[in-house]
């Protein structure tokens, strides 16, 4: 098993840093969905869930020497995979805390249909708040409160000269409009499997990745919730064993288990399960991990 908290190649320019590896279910040690992949410095984060602004800027007390140009303010492109709340629920505080704390651009948002009306609500609920900030004594840019909402289908939803951000649809019960993004760098192939259950999609759009970060829950454990329970999971969500078989087709060099189901299942479990069908290298992704 590849210990937490190193990356696959030290001189890497593409690191990945788990910002927030939670479930919607509230565990301390574990925030809403967030992933952040960083490009010579340069940050992208992926899905908002809650405290994922706090958890980034925790990354620099965390990782001094990887990431010591990093900054909260720099926080300006999200990506949503879908609009459910430990997704999202971040929101508001990824528009307002990181232009309270220097940004000076507007932050643009790509998210699936009804994006829009989401992050439109976020503003209009936190207008007071920023109509203080702009005409107040507080010196705030003008600028960072703004937002640009791109909503998108699949295909290919963003490109610089750092970074492409493929986005493809996957199987979360019967939400509309879910996906997952397969991330490609100068250096670095990485696919975020976002909410799904087992998925084809998944399997096309991850062939030759570097890592894939992908959501699971314990096989073994599922038996014990109620029955009502085990049909909504295996509706939504993707059984260790399932995931073993899948990632068995892709081989990435690296998979990282998060948005870990356990229902009080040890860790260790979740992972014997994993290992018990795939020979491959496998993590329990952590926030505040960095690879």
């Amino acid at each position: 098993m590849i210990p937490q908290r190193r990356r696959l190649d030290s001189s890497s320019r593409t690191q990945l840093a788990l910002l927030g590896t939670g479930t919607p279910n509230p565990d301390p040690e574990r925030q809403g969905a967030g992933y952040l992949i960083l490009v010579d410095q340069q940050p992208y984060l992926f899905d908002v869930g809650p405290g994922v602004v706090r958890r980034a800027a925790a990354l620099t007390a965390s990782h001094p020497d990887e990431l010591e140009r990093f900054s909260v303010s720099q926080l300006s492109r999200a990506f949503l995979t879908h609009l459910h709340a430990d997704h999202t629920a971040g929101l508001p505080d990824l528009l307002l805390t990181p232009w309270i704390a220097g940004r000076n651009r507007p932050l643009e948002v790509w998210g699936p249909p009804g994006t829009e009306r989401l992050v439109s609500g976020v503003q209009t609920a936190y207008e007071a708040d920023i109509d203080y900030r702009l005409t107040g004594l507080e010196p705030a840019d003008s600028q960072g409160w703004k937002t640009a909402v791109h909503e998108y289908g699949q295909g290919v939803i963003y490109r610089d000269e750092r970074i492409q951000v493929e986005a493809f649809r996957v199987c979360h019960g019967a939400m509309p409009h879910c996906f997952g993004f397969r991330v490609s760098t100068p250096d670095r192939v990485i696919v975020l499997s976002g909410d799904t259950r087992p998925c084809e999609n998944v399997v096309t759009h991850s062939q030759e990745a570097d890592i894939l970060v992908h959501e699971v829950y314990a096989a073994k454990a599922l038996q014990r919730r109620p029955a009502v329970w085990q049909r909504y999971h295996r509706f939504h969500h993707t059984s260790a064993l399932e995931l073993a078989e899948l990632a068995g087709r892709v081989q990435p060099q690296l998979l990282i288990l998060t948005h870990a189901l356990l229902w009080g299942a040890p860790e260790a479990d979740l992972l014997e399960e994993i290992q018990s069908e795939y020979a491959g290298p496998v993590v329990m992704g952590a926030d505040l991990d960095l690879y």
